[in-house]
């Protein structure tokens, strides 16, 4: 098991000629950047010391460290709460913005979709079953498994929230 700050610093190293001091630094400002307190403290952590949405924020910082113009983010609020759920979307989406970083999300969670993307595809068993804008898939779907994953999202007080 491997500390985060190590982790960063076999990153910088494997890219860019970079002392362990600027390696810190520039860890600190990336960890910084995706809202994590006490960064010094988390560089000196191991992983299994971290909650999941700080591990989640770690693996979002270290997947942006060279400003990548795509990102691919393979179930990134899986497995967390719903609030920490949240946080991980609107920082994805700031990260987005700010970078002007495309994102390719591939989640189970239509909620999830809906609220990040401007296209969505629906795919059964490694089929597409639909594609276009999001707002056009979530309001008129014509797949029949597209409307069975919009059923699965939770009414409250009558309304779904998608």
């Amino acid at each position: 098991i491997v500390r985060i700050g190590k982790q960063f610093r076999e990153l910088f190293k494997a890219h860019i000629e970079i002392s362990n001091d600027e390696c810190d630094h520039r860890a600190i400002e990336l960890l910084e950047s995706v809202a994590l307190p006490n960064c010094a403290d988390i560089l000196r952590r191991y992983p299994h010391e971290l909650s999941g949405g700080q591990r989640q924020r770690v693996g979002i910082a270290m997947a942006i460290t060279f400003s990548p113009k795509l990102l691919l983010g393979d179930e990134p609020t899986s497995a967390l709460d719903v609030t920490t759920q949240a946080q991980i979307v609107e920082e994805l989406l700031r990260i987005n913005r700010e970078n002007k970083t495309s994102m390719i999300i591939v989640t189970h969670n239509i909620g999830v979709a809906a609220h990040m993307s401007d296209k969505i595809m629906v795919m059964k068993q490694g089929a597409v079953v639909e594609y276009g804008p999001a707002e056009e898939i979530i309001r008129n779907p014509q797949a029949e498994y597209t409307k069975q994953l919009l059923n699965a999202v939770p009414e409250i007080g009558g309304k779904r929230y998608v």
